[in-house]
């Protein structure tokens, strides 16, 4: 590699390491080891318009919820996470709509169909700060929106936020902010590590050594799940947010493929 660091990404279920080197769990349906994200980045914001081409920019992005992936996080036994139609307000509205739902210090999140969620904090005055192309910028929400509808996310951590006048002082302290000085993977990592400050949040925050503490937990159907484990919050985000990207229908297809490949093993094993 000499000089240049690889970028590692993650392309599908089939590509994740399961828990036993030879193949499959040793405990029946049992979590498998999720992928370590150490040099590499989602992320949301890959061109000048997020991934959006100029011409509908201006236009609004098409999103359908029934393609929401619902799930949970969990740090050993704690559940710190959890977006699910029965937990939070799922709902979006238009930029314009969500302006009057705002208030300083506010998480707030855009979405739309095959995108990464974009996360930003409102900071009072039609603004937010957010993390867009590799820099921390101070812009109204409607063009931060890029044409997604948006929803405030402030319940979906379950852990304790810090004063709104706080959450704001620190995202404002932050612009201008880019590139290697950054200390946070992508849009979501920055806005919660503003809300919350915990530095779980930032690049290298948790040291990856040892048994994996955290549970992603992806809920397929109403009895039906699936879980991975996580050495750091940092790595489950990636992936979690990977899956918001892809989409429901596609994580169940690749879960499905991966699901039926390591039953094909673990046959052919207990034949031998």
């Amino acid at each position: 590699m000499g000089n240049q660091v690889e970028k590692l990404t993650h392309l599908s279920y089939e590509e994740v390491p399961t828990a036993d080197p030879n193949g499959f769990d040793t405990e029946e349906d049992g979590p498998r080891i999720g992928v370590s994200y150490i040099f590499s980045t989602d992320d949301d914001e890959l061109d000048d318009n997020g991934g959006i081409d100029k011409d509908q920019n201006q236009e609004e992005q098409h999103y359908d919820k029934r393609n929401e992936i619902e799930c949970a996080v969990f740090r050993r036994d704690e559940c710190i996470y959890e977006k699910s139609s029965k937990a939070v307000d799922m709902g979006t509205y238009s930029p314009e709509n969500l302006l009057n739902k705002c208030k300083p210090g506010d998480l707030v999140e855009f979405v739309a169909t095959g995108q990464y969620p974009h996360w930003a904090v409102y900071v009072g005055d039609f603004q937010v700060v957010h993390l867009h192309r590799a820099e921390v910028k101070n812009s109204f929400l409607t063009d931060a929106s890029q044409g997604r509808r948006g929803r405030i996310v402030n319940d979906l951590y379950k852990l304790k936020p810090l004063n709104p006048d706080v959450v704001v002082q620190s995202a404002l302290e932050q612009v201008g902010v880019k590139e290697r000085e950054l200390s946070w993977r992508n849009s979501e990592c920055f806005a919660a590590w503003c809300k919350f400050g915990k530095r779980e949040f930032k690049i290298g925050g948790e040291i990856r050594i040892g048994k994996q503490p955290y549970r992603l937990k992806i809920q397929l159907s109403e009895k039906k799940n699936h879980v991975l484990e996580f050495q750091s919050l940092e790595d489950l985000i990636m992936e979690r947010r990977r899956n918001d990207q892809i989409g429901r229908a596609v994580v169940i297809h690749e879960l499905a493929n991966h699901l039926n490949c390591v039953e094909e093993i673990r046959n052919e094993h207990l034949a031998n």
